[in-house]
């Protein structure tokens, strides 16, 4: 047999350590052959003890290199001019990127094989090789950084006296069974990389800040310091009914904590954009990224119907008892208001969701301007008239033009388009109304 490197072919003359990086090229990529006891220039010198050198390389694998690779590689002795070596078949492997325990899920640890040699990955083929092999769920992905510390979590599982052990992280989701950590185990560390950006802002507008502040770490950190930024806010008002005082939060406290719950759990984590909290004289907004799941209507979520993007993530706030069940939060916000003449709001796009609540102690002209907001027929004959002086319009500009949200207008639309008033051009960002012809 003639031997000589390729890009699937690797030649050592004995077991040396960097063996391990040749093996973790070829199960990232095509598979190939390592030959042991073949000089580099083809020259066989053959090994003392084949066996012995067998199980060295094999002990390697299995200690040095994760996720576990030994099922993909298959030892042979050869006979070659009297001489024994070692042929050793790498398959290509199911869980790449295959990589050094020492080293993590970083170039300096994960190898592909590049011409004849074995070099580095690049942070981008690791996202790459991480995706083709996990899917596209965010939660289920190993994450990069693997030195994550869970001081956090584990303070919140010990409140309601759950372990957090290796087996549990397992069973969660927190960490593979290999012991690779996942999103949703980066998500809960504290070394979390999504953070929540809150400002309170002077009036109604964003004119003028009173204070911005941004919250790092665990989810669970996240959690419990933007609920008392919040609640350090929200001020009780007092009144009197003859002779008894009663006392009043400017937003009740169920429905800050389950519109934050929400921000948290059902946010889009592929992304790295901040999450928003934005408190108002008279409202907070709370702003994540990500839009409703395909399918889902916004009619669908205001009926308490929930179709999670976090299954996993949900799953441990359930255990923890900070959440009841799948489509409550909605359900809980409305009914903090049931009592009150004011409502809570939600608005959509393609890549955010936004719960608006109203401050229950301002005083504005709200009143005034729901009394005089024209009749819904008289909307439509609004909108038939911006349709007539523009020839197309927007939602936004049926907003502006009735002084209406922007839940209100899209049900009027959709009313419209039903009764062949107008019809709808244009998808995402370039939707456009026109009358029908």
């Amino acid at each position: 047999m003639v031997f000589k490197e390729s890009e699937t072919v690797e030649l050592k003359s004995v077991v040396v350590d960097d063996i391990k990086k040749e093996i973790i090229a070829f199960a990232n990529c095509e598979g190939g052959k390592l030959y042991i006891g073949v000089q580099d220039d083809g020259t066989v010198i053959g090994l003392d003890d084949p066996d012995g050198a067998a199980l060295q390389v094999s002990n390697m694998v299995r200690d040095a290199i994760k996720p576990d690779l030994t099922m993909f590689l298959h030892y042979e002795t050869l006979n070659e001019d009297g001489k024994q070596i070692i042929a050793v078949d790498i398959q290509q492997g199911t869980e790449r990127p295959y990589y050094i325990a020492k080293k993590g899920l970083r170039p300096e640890g994960v190898y592909v094989r590049q011409g004849y040699s074995s070099v580095p990955a690049t942070n981008t083929a690791i996202r790459r090789m991480i995706k083709e092999t996990d899917g596209d769920h965010f939660e289920d992905m190993r994450s990069l950084n693997q030195e994550l510390t869970f001081e956090a979590a584990k303070k919140q599982f010990a409140k309601k006296d759950l372990p957090l052990g290796e087996a549990q992280m397992k069973t969660l989701g927190i960490m593979t069974h290999d012991g690779v950590y996942t999103n949703l185990g980066l998500l809960l560390s504290d070394q979390c990389v999504h953070t929540i950006k809150v400002a309170a802002f002077e009036g109604t507008t964003q004119s003028q800040f009173k204070d911005r502040k941004e919250f790092s770490g665990s989810l669970f950190q996240q959690m419990d310091e933007v609920y008392d930024y919040i609640d350090f806010r929200n001020q009780i008002h007092s009144s009197f009914q003859k002779l008894y005082r009663i006392d009043q939060r400017d937003y009740p406290e169920t429905a800050v904590r389950e519109a934050l719950l929400n921000l948290l759990i059902h946010r889009e984590y592929s992304y790295r954009a901040s999450s928003f909290v934005s408190l108002y004289a008279d409202r907070i907004e709370f702003t994540s990224i990500g839009g409703l799941l395909s399918g889902v209507t916004l009619n669908d979520v205001m009926m308490g119907i929930s179709v999670c993007r976090n299954v996993k993530l949900a799953n441990i706030f359930y255990r923890l008892e900070l959440i009841e069940a799948y489509g409550t939060g909605m359900r809980k916000i409305r009914e903090a208001y049931a009592e009150t003449e004011k409502k809570p709001d939600i608005e959509t796009s393609e890549n955010a969701f936004k719960i608006i609540l109203p401050n229950l102690n301002v005083q504005t002209e709200t009143k005034k301007t729901v009394v005089n907001k024209p009749a819904e027929e008289d909307q439509e004959e609004m909108i038939l008239s911006l349709a007539k002086k523009q020839g197309t319009f927007t939602r936004k500009d049926v907003q502006e033009e009735l002084g209406i949200s922007q839940s209100t207008s899209g049900r009027l639309l959709k009313k419209m388009i039903g009764n062949g008033q107008i019809i709808q051009e244009g998808k995402g960002r370039n939707t456009h109304y026109r009358i029908s012809e």
